[in-house]
């Protein structure tokens, strides 16, 4: 305040001017002037100080702020110290946007003419024309029309009247601008619903909140070292103050320097004096206040445009997050297509491996395809449907459209993709099966047929050319004769044989229907013994005919030698078939087989002791010939006329069979041992299978029975379903040691187990279906963690949600039917009509297929209370960057939002088409919309 104020006398005109004043007015008391004067002489040069009045205001006690957010009316106190060099600066800091100013704001504002002009220019509203004329008279209506203006804003005027200011009363002057600072310039500042110094107060702490040596507690002492406004400014324009060069004690050069910078770059007039400041223990609050509020005004703004930035960085944030997952479920989805459709043509190829070594190879490949390959793809599968679940559910509480993927990659499309190659998959193990129990039939077919196609050869070498001899044209009768026997002899082999060219005949039609890759030779070689044995009969035919006829020339025959070739032949002929069946090999599949071959053996070991006593008795035969030929002095006959066999022969074969029989033994000994261990192999894997497939079974009830009856807060349900997750892990080594037991038995060629029901595909399928069921299981609670986070809900009303839809899942599968939907909603309080129901049916079960998911259901229950962000309110954030205008250019976006939201404004805003637009304009309405689902964009 002007300490060179004149002091008014105490008998002054003011006091029996206050007596005239018209009713209705309030006056100034005389008690008023005497405490001025006594108050002037007490501080002489000092700023002028008023008592507060006796009005209601005055008696506010002490603290309360000077307007209340709770009060439709403004009663301005009556300051105790006003600064008019303040005031003077704050009103010409309005009055220059209509081209004037005051000089003494005790004088200027007398004829009411400056201050209608003040009022019209903060309010922006125009107030009825002034009186032009001169007389106090005018003056006063001014002054009136300038009070009835401020009263109509809800401002109650206390001890304010138009005589007092056409008069120049300072004191009233100071007052009624402090009451216009109020309403119009720090009224309006609410900052969480406070009152608007305590909203001014709180704005300034939060600004200057990261600056150092700044702690803003009040509007007088914080503010003396000049540090807080310096901290203002830098924090909404740090390019024009450099705050890390400042000194706290510095509090002058701190002052000036925000006081220049506010007047020469933010159009705020200087309004205080640094060393005012500086030397006044407690600086005028109001004057900081007003000087304060100007900074809040120039910086508002920028706060709107900052609050409508950070919105449409948040929409965008979402809606990039969601088009990230997006690109990771069409990623996903196309490596797992495709990886199928690489697959599903090898495991369509049905061409088999000529031999078994390569049918095992195919095999193996197949193992570790299932093993090692498709394992990781069933948990890609598993968390690609999780991931689509977790993007729908966040679109959903996003309020943006549901996510469709690309033609071919819908979950569905995955799932039936899947299921063609586990049938191909099967298909193509039970073929691999199949081949190679083919070929092992073929490969023992096989070696059966070269055993007896190489015995019948070895029994035909030479057989020809001794039916081709003509020895019997020479010979004596008794030679004949015995040639004939002989060739009866033959014959009775010969057809003996017959069996056996049968046989492999037989064994040779097997092989070319089991499509045997060696069938050629076989035929070949079977049509080469056909052939020989027709060729054969022909001959043996030409030769009987022929010693026939020679028999009727000779009469003489040696009996006993032909009873030796009587005798001789068939057991010559057992003998052979002993040797083949001792060297037979045989094809089993278990101990129960194997133990049927040990009692043939045993059986025949039997028949050995009459065997050696018909042997003994050819044996004797010969022997009495050899002592007839001794006995009449005969050369010894070393050789039987009747037979091409020696007793010799029948001996060494004889010792054959006695070493062969042991050698069987040992085989079939070993044979048994093999399917011994074979046996205990399915044993052990069956007593593994028949524990692990019913815990499989009992663990995928369990998680069944989980999903459908949570109770408990969604994180202790979390911590249960992880924990169930982890007993599932730490079970797979009992998987694992089955896939071993299971490799061990197709490594020894077993594929049949009748002590258990439970095949490795059992198990395996089981398992992928428990994994997919606990992870789908733990997906549906972290997406009810997703709905209740964002939809603001209680862990008490998702419990009385899930308790409601349990109830109404009559059938416990996690869906309602429409009716039981309908139940539900009126048991929760809604009166539904069809209408109603109907468009409430469209929401839950938008694909129509007649039933109701929990996630829908939730969605239901919390749609229309959740505070989401919606197209208005980001079309409203836009609106604030562009300035109002319809249109948004890439330049305004650049400068208002970060570098890489606003390259994804402008890459996906299309030209607006409006009037006026220049050239480069944005439409951000179709934008906003379009991150909605609300256009084509």
């Amino acid at each position: 305040t002007p300490t060179g104020l004149p002091r008014p006398p105490l008998g002054c005109r003011r006091v029996g001017r206050a007596k005239a004043q018209p009713p209705g007015r309030p006056a100034a008391t005389l008690t008023v002037v005497i405490s001025i004067v006594q108050r002037r002489k007490q501080t002489q040069r000092g700023p002028v100080v008023f008592p507060r009045s006796h009005s209601a205001h005055a008696a506010k006690p002490e603290g309360e702020p000077l307007i209340s957010a709770r009060r439709s009316t403004l009663e301005p106190p009556v300051p105790t110290v006003f600064c008019p060099q303040t005031f003077t600066a704050w009103c010409n800091s309005h009055l220059r946007k209509a081209g004037t100013q005051i000089e003494n704001i005790e004088e200027d504002f007398r004829n009411g003419l400056k201050l209608m002009l003040l009022l019209e220019v903060i309010s922006g509203e125009r107030l009825p024309r002034p009186d032009k004329g001169k007389m106090r008279f005018h003056k006063i209506a001014n002054v009136n029309k300038a009070l009835d203006f401020i009263a109509s804003k809800g401002v109650k005027l206390v001890s304010i009247g138009a005589e007092e200011i056409v008069d120049g009363n300072l004191k009233m002057t100071l007052g009624m601008i402090w009451t216009i600072i109020l309403r119009f310039a720090i009224q309006d500042i609410s900052v969480e619903e406070t009152s608007a110094k305590e909203g001014l107060l709180l704005w300034c702490q939060r600004k200057t909140a990261p600056y150092r040596n700044v702690n803003v507690q009040n509007f007088h002492t914080s503010w003396k070292d000049g540090l807080a406004l310096c901290a203002l400014i830098h924090r909404h324009r740090p390019d024009l103050i450099d705050y890390a060069k400042l000194r706290k004690d510095d509090p002058v050069g701190n002052l000036n320097t925000a006081f220049e910078v506010a007047e020469k770059y933010l159009d705020i007039p200087k309004m205080l004096d640094a060393e005012d400041i500086v030397n006044t223990p407690k600086p005028d609050e109001k004057a900081v206040m007003t000087y304060v509020s100007c900074f809040y005004h120039a910086f508002a703004g920028a706060e709107q445009a900052e609050t409508a930035a950070n919105r449409i960085c948040k929409v965008l944030a979402v809606n990039q997050e969601n088009e990230k997952l997006m690109e990771e479920y069409e990623k996903l989805a196309s490596e797992l297509l495709e990886w199928i459709r690489r697959t599903v043509p090898w495991l369509e190829n049905r061409v088999g491996e000529p031999s078994m070594s390569a049918m095992q190879r195919k095999l193996e490949d197949f193992r570790d395809y299932r093993r090692l390959h498709k394992p990781p793809r069933v948990q890609e599968k598993c968390q690609l449907e999780i991931n689509f679940n977790t993007l729908q559910t966040k679109l959903r509480l996003s309020h943006r459209p549901a996510f469709m993927p690309s033609e071919g990659k819908l979950v569905s499309d995955i799932a039936n993709a899947w299921r063609g190659l586990e049938q191909v998959e099967k298909g193509y193990e039970d073929w691999l099966l199949s081949e190679i129990r083919r070929l092992q039939r073929l490969q023992h077919l096989a070696e059966k047929f070269r055993q007896k196609a190489s015995l019948h050869e070895a029994w035909t070498r030479g057989k020809e050319d001794m039916l081709s001899q003509r020895d019997y044209e020479s010979a004596s009768l008794q030679e004949v004769r015995a040639l004939l026997r002989r060739h009866e002899a033959f014959e009775s082999d010969l057809a003996a044989h017959q069996d056996r060219v049968e046989h492999i005949a037989a064994l040779a039609q097997e092989l070319n229907e089991l499509d045997y890759h060696e069938a050629a030779l076989v035929n070949s070689r079977c049509q080469a013994i056909c052939d020989q044995w027709d060729n054969l009969g022909t001959l043996t035919q030409k030769r009987r005919d022929a010693l026939e006829r020679m028999e009727k020339l000779l009469e003489t025959i040696d009996q006993l030698q032909l009873e030796f070739a009587r005798r001789a032949a068939p057991f010559n002929n057992w003998l052979d078939g002993a040797v083949e069946d001792l060297q037979d090999v045989w094809l089993v599949h278990s101990v129960e087989e194997t133990q049927s071959l040990l009692t043939a053996h045993e059986q025949f070991k039997a028949t050995l002791p009459e065997a050696d006593r018909e042997r003994g008795a050819i044996m004797g035969i010969q022997a009495e010939i050899q002592k007839i030929c001794q006995t009449y002095g005969l050369r010894p006959i070393t050789t039987c006329p009747y037979i091409s066999l020696s007793p010799q022969d029948i001996n060494n074969k004889w010792d054959k069979i006695r070493k062969l029989v042991p050698s069987r033994d040992q085989t079939l000994q070993e044979e048994l041992a093999r399917q011994q261990v074979n046996e205990r192999l399915r044993r052990q894997f069956a007593a593994q299978a028949n524990a692990v497939g019913p815990w499989i079974q009992a663990k995928v009830e369990e998680v069944g029975r989980l999903a459908a009856g949570l109770i408990g807060s969604l994180e202790d349900q979390m911590a249960g379903l992880r924990q169930q997750e982890q007993n599932i892990i730490n079970y797979k080594s009992n998987i694992d040691r089955l896939e071993g037991d299971h490799q061990l038995l197709q490594e020894s060629l077993v594929f049949d187990n009748k002590h258990t029901v439970y095949s490795m595909e059992h198990i395996r399928v089981g398992w992928e279906q428990l994994l997919t069921s606990i992870a789908r299981t733990i997906n549906e609670v972290e997406n009810q963690v997703l709905t209740r986070d964002a939809k603001g809900l209680s862990q008490e009303q998702l419990n009385e949600f899930r308790a409601s839809f349990n109830h109404f899942d009559r059938k416990r599968n996690g869906m309602m039917e429409p009716d039981d939907f309908r139940a539900c909603l009126i048991s929760m309080g809604y009166d539904l009509g069809e209408v109603e129901f109907a468009r409430i049916m469209t929401m839950v079960d938008p694909n129509a297929a007649g039933v109701v998911t929990f996630q829908a259901f939730i969605d239901f229950m919390t749609r229309e209370t959740a505070e989401t962000d919606t197209a208005e309110q980001v079309v409203a954030s836009f609106k604030i960057l562009a300035g109002d205008k319809k249109y948004i250019t890439a330049e305004e976006l650049r400068r208002e939002l970060p570098a890489e939201q606003a390259e994804y404004c402008i890459r996906r805003m299309v030209p607006y088409k409006g009037p006026g637009a220049p050239a480069g304009a944005l439409d951000y309405v179709a934008f906003s919309s379009a991150l909605y689902g609300e256009s084509d964009l």
